[in-house]
C-alpha cells in the first residue's frame, strides 16, 4: 500500500506539469485550430531559458520565472505575427508544415548555442526530502507543484474572467461576429498564441528545477502535449487537467509495476482505446467540432 501512495503521488507531480504543458497546446491547438509541432520546442525553450537566468546570470528562480514569462510571451508574439499570420486561413497542412520547420529551426539553433548535455535550473528552495507519511518527496517538488497549480488557476481566471478572455472565446466561436462586435481578432490570435507559449515555456522551467532541460527533449513533450489534449478533448480547460492527471497516474503505475521502458507507449495506448469509444475526448462534445 505504501509503494502504491508513492507511486500515485508520483503521477500527481508529473501529471499536473503535463496538464500545464498541455494547456498552452490546448489554447493554440483547441481553439486557435493551429497544429503546433513546435509547442515542445517552446517548453524547452523555457528550461534553457530558466537555466541561464539562474546559473549564469545568477538571479533567483521567481525573477527567472517572471523573465522567462515576459521573453517568451514576447517571442510567441512575434511567431504569431510573422509566420502564423500569414498560413492562418490556408488551412491545417500550411499550420503543421510551417510549426514543424519552426521546431526544427529552434532546435538546432538552440544545440548550436548550448548543446547538448542536459542544464538544471536553479531550484527556489532546496532538494531537500519530506516526509508525508509513507510518501517522500522533495521540497523544490512540492514548491514547483505549488507554483504550477497557481499558474493553472491563473490561466482559467484569465480565460473565464477577463475582457481578454471573453474576446478570446468569441474570437473562436466565430470570427466574424467577433470583428463586427469591435474585437481586433488579429491581436486576440496573436495574444492567445503568445499565452500559450508562455505556458509551455512555464512549464518548462518548473521542471528543469526538478529534473533538467535538454534541447532534445522537444519531440517528446509535443506528443506527450498532444496525447494529453486528445485525452481531454480539443479546446477543453477542464480536459487538459483530467488528461495530464489520467497519464501522468498511469505512467507512474506502469513504470512502477511493469516496465520503465515502454512508459511512453502508455499514452499512445490511452489514446487510440479512447478514440475507439469517445473519439471527441472526454470532455469535448459533437457538437463543439462541427
Amino acid at each position: 500500500m505504501d509503494l502504491l501512495l508513492q507511486f500515485l503521488v508520483n503521477g500527481v507531480v508529473i501529471g499536473v506539469f503535463y496538464a500545464l504543458s498541455a494547456l498552452g497546446l490546448t489554447l493554440i491547438f483547441g481553439l486557435m485550430r493551429v497544429v503546433n509541432f513546435a509547442h515542445g520546442e517552446f517548453y524547452m525553450l523555457g528550461g534553457i531559458l530558466g537555466w541561464f537566468v539562474t546559473t549564469r546570470l545568477g538571479l533567483d528562480f521567481f525573477s527567472g520565472l517572471a523573465i522567462v514569462a515576459v521573453v517568451m510571451a514576447a517571442f510567441g508574439w512575434v511567431i504569431d505575427r510573422l509566420l502564423i499570420e500569414r498560413v492562418r486561413h490556408q488551412g491545417e497542412e500550411a499550420g503543421i508544415l510551417l510549426t514543424i520547420g519552426l521546431s526544427i529551426v529552434i532546435a538546432n539553433v538552440a544545440l548550436l548555442v548550448v548543446g547538448t548535455a542536459p542544464h538544471k535550473v536553479v531550484g527556489p528552495v532546496s532538494d531537500a526530502p519530506v516526509l508525508l507519511g509513507p510518501v517522500v518527496l522533495t521540497r523544490v517538488r512540492l514548491v514547483a507543484l505549488a507554483i504550477a497549480a497557481l499558474l493553472v488557476a491563473a490561466a482559467h481566471g484569465l480565460i473565464h474572467r477577463t475582457t481578454l478572455g471573453r474576446a478570446m472565446r468569441a474570437t473562436f466561436q466565430d470570427p466574424m461576429a467577433a470583428r463586427l462586435a469591435g474585437i481586433r481578432t488579429e491581436r486576440i490570435y496573436a495574444s492567445t498564441f503568445a499565452l500559450g507559449t508562455t505556458i509551455a515555456a512555464l512549464s518548462g522551467m518548473l521542471l528543469a528545477s526538478i529534473y533538467s532541460a535538454q534541447v532534445s527533449i522537444g519531440g517528446t513533450v509535443s506528443l506527450k502535449a498532444f496525447v494529453v489534449v486528445i485525452l481531454g478533448g480539443m479546446g477543453s480547460f477542464a480536459g487538459a487537467i483530467v488528461g495530464g492527471l489520467v497519464l501522468g497516474i498511469v505512467e507512474a503505475m506502469w513504470g512502477g509495476y511493469l516496465s520503465t521502458n515502454l512508459v511512453d507507449l502508455v499514452g499512445f495506448v490511452l489514446v487510440i482505446a479512447l478514440l475507439l469509444f469517445r473519439p471527441y475526448g472526454l470532455f469535448s462534445l459533437r457538437a463543439e467540432r462541427a
